[in-house]
């Protein structure tokens, strides 16, 4: 398993997450007791109705770890069922929407702007499985998506398989966890979520009647694979941490318990599913932050054995494709950036592997994808996304070429083993997202679909490049930036930089409309590929965890101060943003280096960083050791206080900060963003604005819904806007 793959299923504190859809392998990505309040805190903006900044109460808990005593005096906000949290909430929530108050017709403009780009009756492009065409629609108006389906031909009539605003009628928030159609393409099991605490609830529809067999799962982590038989399928359930750890066995109507296929009891391990793209095997993939261990199952014999593959290796990962009597192992064993090697299905022992691609230092193995006649390979060179075809029959291969010097390529929807053709979709910072079919045999490729930007959007009038700030040590820190093309290096243009930096994950550069409301007046969007993060290969990311964490935000703050330096803007038109674990990139600069920016905009933030991770009881700490460090150890209890936001706030001035948080949120429990505020409004020593937004109906992602999500991302810029003085 490689480690992109690892950070898409078990790194719990991302911010950019996506839904799983799989149909027969094909994955479509209290009390109101008031609190406490008092006057405002020193140097607290007042808005002109009169509203104050709310005051959490200071309730000292001590904790003493290795000889040193911790004193927090906002733990009491962890307790959700203390009436004292749900009113500070909502004080700080009606404090906000005062502060903001005079954005609302600004927030308007900006909404009006966003859904006014996007064709908001649209499908996606349709997907062959078999004799039946798959897509999604959207329509007008409705906040949520269709899965529907022709049979044969796209001229065929059309079956609504899934209407998702139908299901979420009703409710605050609705999210799909994954789809996944039977063999026989009969049945429809679906999995959803209705608070955001990413605890799914598994249903199945007869898709000939419209009808819902009886069987009802509740509590499920989301993924679902069906068996061959047409009846079974296996699915994953959390622990009381909300760890993936079980899998389970459900045939149709079965009466009685589900049958345990495997368990993992190692806390630093999650399970997750996968199906082959032959259809051949059952996978149940196991991983740690930095180890992977895979079993499989046949998918013709569901009640079978679940052999391993390979036991775990300490810091050994890898990951296996299928392919006729062979299966493919990516694997980081003494190779950092990982090799591809092969081994028959009859003889699993590593002494029998055959090497099909060495290990190499300048290009980082992502994964492969298997076709009866082709292999394609996803790759990372200088820090771009590559992807190359072999044929499995001469050997013989060749990269698809992208002209633009900023850009991302990604694998798209390729259910069909026995296809010559490759779907993959390419974006850029200037390019709306764009799906391609490539035949790889004649090296031919056909737009099927270009993102429409309604409003005339004409990319020629905007202009990506990637430029390069020197890190402390001298490391060279690509940033891809975007801007229109009368952009001129006054040190005057308003800029928002973004980052993430954890887990591996890399931020490409890709398109998003809602970005052009912000270059239309004049911004710069900036994204730092920071150390943590996997775009420079598997070095990157290690030189960006642990003991070495503090990288990441030297490398953030070296972006900031090239872009001032280099004249792209200054200090007062600077914005930053990040969430989730760039929340914690956030928090940490603004710690260290609250002169460089204007502005903060810090989603779901992870920053009580040494008492969570202090806390074996909360959802995903165990795992998260191989990331962070563990401080019941004296060193990397030390290291981690040396930045944990929450830990490093001071009496000094700080930028405008937003700060957001989901009261159903799994990953980032909402008290660390709450607590992170009160602790900063009580400290700081500036006028600016501290906001504090909890969503009260949701999770991680926030809104579900496209047009929710639209508004939150006006309010955002509004913020960003006003307080730059750009707002009017």
């Amino acid at each position: 398993m490689t480690s992109e793959r690892i950070s898409e299923k078990k790194s719990q504190r991302l911010l950019l997450c996506s839904i799983s859809i799989t149909i027969i392998g094909l994955t479509m990505s209290c009390s109101t007791t008031p609190h406490p309040l008092t006057g405002p805190s020193p140097g607290a903006a007042t808005p002109e109705d009169g509203a104050k900044p709310p005051i959490a109460e200071a309730i000292p808990h001590k904790t003493d770890v290795h000889g040193v005593v911790l004193i927090d005096d906002y733990f009491w906000m962890r307790d959700r069922n203390d009436p004292r949290v749900r009113s500070y909430l909502e004080a700080e929530n009606r404090y906000t929407e005062a502060v903001m108050r005079h954005t609302s017709k600004l927030q308007d403009t900006l909404y009006r702007e966003m859904k006014s780009r996007i064709k908001e009756t649209d499908l996606s492009v349709p997907v062959r499985v078999d004799d039946y065409w798959y897509y999604t629609r959207t329509e007008e108006g409705k906040q949520y998506w269709s899965l529907c389906r022709r049979r044969g031909s796209l001229q065929g009539a059309e079956e609504v398989l899934l209407d998702v605003n139908k299901l979420a009628e009703g409710t605050e928030f609705f999210s799909i966890g994954s789809l996944a159609v039977s063999p026989d393409h009969q049945l429809l099991a679906y999995s959803f979520d209705q608070t955001g605490d990413e605890q799914y609830t598994l249903r199945i529809k007869k898709l000939a009647t419209g009808e819902l067999l009886p069987d009802v799962i509740d509590k499920i982590d989301g993924a679902i694979e069906w068996a061959n038989d047409n009846r079974t399928l296996f699915y994953v359930v959390q622990d009381k941490a909300r760890r993936p750890y079980r899998v389970l066995r459900h045939e149709l109507s079965q009466s009685g318990a589900d049958p345990i296929v495997y368990q993992e009891d190692d806390e630093r391990f999650f399970v997750s599913l996968s199906k082959s793209k032959s259809k051949k095997y059952i996978f149940v993939e196991l991983g740690s932050q930095v180890t992977s261990e895979v079993r499989f199952l046949d998918a013709d014999a569901p009640t079978g054995e679940l052999r391993v593959f390979r036991p775990r290796i300490q810091g050994v990962e890898y990951r296996i494709a299928h392919h006729t009597d062979w299966f493919y192992v990516v694997s980081n064993e003494g190779a950092k950036n990982f090799k591809l090697m092969k081994t028959r299905v009859t003889d699993l022992s590593p002494q029998s592997w055959q090497q099909v691609i060495a290990h190499r230092l300048e290009v980082k193995l992502d994964r492969i994808e298997m076709f009866r006649h082709h292999m394609v390979v996803y790759q990372r060179k200088g820090g771009l996304r590559s992807i190359e075809v072999w044929s499995l029959q001469s050997g013989r291969r060749h990269d698809i070429e992208f002209d633009e010097p900023v850009y991302a390529a990604f694998g798209g929807s390729n259910p069909e083993f026995d296809s010559t053709v490759l779907r993959f979709t390419y974006t850029s910072l200037v390019t709306p997202r764009s799906v391609f079919d490539y035949d790889m045999e004649t090296r031919k490729r056909e737009l099927k679909k270009q993102q429409e930007v309604l409003g005339g959007y004409d990319s020629s009038r905007y202009r990506s490049e990637r430029v390069f700030a020197t890190a402390t040590d001298g490391t060279r820190i690509p940033i891809s930036l975007v801007y229109r093309t009368d952009m001129r290096r006054s040190g005057g243009n308003p800029c928002l930089l973004i980052g993430y930096g954890a887990y591996g994950v890399s931020i490409d550069p890709h398109f998003v409309s809602t970005r052009l409301s912000l270059l239309d007046r004049g911004f710069i969007y900036a994204i730092v590929h920071i150390r943590g993060g996997g775009e420079m290969g598997r070095q990157w990311y290690e030189d960006g965890k642990l003991l070495m964490k503090k990288n990441t935000f030297t490398d953030f703050i070296a972006a900031m101060e090239h872009l001032i330096g280099q004249g792209y803007t200054s200090s007062e038109e600077l914005a930053i943003q990040g969430g989730s674990a760039g929340g914690l990139l956030i928090g940490a600069v603004v710690n260290m280096r609250p002169d460089l920016m204007k502005a903060a905009v810090v989603h779901v933030p992870f920053v009580d960083v040494i008492n969570t991770m202090l806390d074996a009881s909360i959802p995903l700490t165990v795992i998260e050791y191989e990331e962070w460090g563990n401080p019941n150890q004296k060193e990397y209890f030390d290291y981690i206080r040396s930045y944990s936001p929450y830990d490093n706030v001071a009496a000094r001035d700080y930028p405008h900060l937003l700060i957001t948080a989901g009261l159903n949120d799994p990953r980032v429990q909402y008290w660390e963003p709450a607590k992170w505020t009160a602790k900063l409004r009580a400290m700081k020593t500036d006028s600016n604005r501290l906001l504090l937004k909890t969503n009260m109906g949701a999770g991680h992602r926030g809104a579900s819904g496209r047009y929710n999500r639209l508004h939150e991302r006006a309010f955002d810029f509004a913020f960003i806007l006003d307080v730059l003085g750009l707002g009017g």
